[in-house]
């Protein structure tokens, strides 16, 4: 399938309809987006409000009252948000519909990046552990995913979906937690919304070329097995920056762009985020 960056659009489930009276619970509390597995809910509500998910307080909304809330692959079949404010609280509940994630065989990778056992290599897994832990967890005030994504790529093939469980080399492995996005290598990649680079790592030994990018609020997207980094941790983007260029480091068999989204602790589809 051969997509291009800024033509294809995949629809948000809005839950308001211009025009039609609300109830006040729902003028409190606007919620649209992608209510399924490794999807989001995109919120407005009172300025700075607590958001609560399940009872549990997880983000605040921007100065102007927006926020985002994420479900991971394995989400339940409904969330409760919740917005507090001083001795206001309004709450709406979501039923969040299945994800469809087929198993995916990959074989020919180095065994090595599927079951390493050097302990010196261990060693190194572990160090890189804590820069890309330290990468996501930062949180800008910030609300950059409002207006949606474009595709990190002009034109592409999509060789794995997200959410696939994996068969490495014939062993199981956890779900693939990125959409694989098949070009040439080279090819620019392009910073899909505003934000800020919390990462810009080369040669890690997974993910090869890595980049983050903060969009805000714990938004954070990753970009893996680039040949080239053309940013710097700190760098703040514009939509359509160049961030770097596709290849085939750390474990690919081929060039292409890993695409991964992380709302916290929870793994996104970051597909169901272009232009919602």
């Amino acid at each position: 399938m051969i997509l291009n960056r800024r033509g294809v659009v995949i629809g948000s489930g809005a839950l308001l309809v211009g025009g039609t009276a609300l109830a006040q619970d729902e003028a409190d509390l606007e919620l649209t987006g992608r209510f399924v597995q490794g999807g989001h809910a995109l919120g407005r509500t009172w300025p700075r409000a607590l958001i609560f998910v399940d009872g549990e307080s997880l983000t605040a909304a921007s100065a102007d009252g927006t926020f985002i809330i994420g479900f991971d692959r394995d989400a339940a079949g409904s969330v409760r948000i919740e917005a507090r404010l001083g001795d206001r609280s309004v709450r709406r509940t979501l039923d969040i519909a299945p994800g469809q994630f087929p198993s995916t065989r990959v074989n020919g990778l180095p065994p090595s990046t599927v079951e390493p056992s050097d302990p010196e290599l261990l060693a190194r897994i572990q160090r890189e552990i804590v820069i890309k832990t330290e990468g996501f967890a930062s949180r800008i005030d910030a609300d950059h995913f409002r207006d949606g994504f474009d595709w990190p790529l002009e034109n592409f093939r999509v060789t794995s979906r997200w959410g696939s469980q994996r068969v490495l080399n014939g062993t199981p492995a956890r779900p693939h937690y990125g959409i694989d996005l098949a070009a040439p290598q080279g090819t620019v990649i392009r910073a899909p919304a505003a934000g800020r680079v919390t990462l810009a790592q080369p040669g890690l030994h997974f993910e090869g070329g890595l980049v983050l990018i903060d969009h805000g609020q714990g938004l954070i997207t990753a970009y893996l097995h680039q040949s080239r980094l053309e940013v710097a941790a700190g760098d703040d983007l514009q939509r359509g920056d160049s961030i770097g260029r596709v290849g085939m480091t750390g474990r690919a068999t081929g060039p292409h762009l890993c695409w991964r989204m992380r709302w916290r602790d929870r793994n996104l589809d970051p597909s169901l985020m272009v232009k919602t």
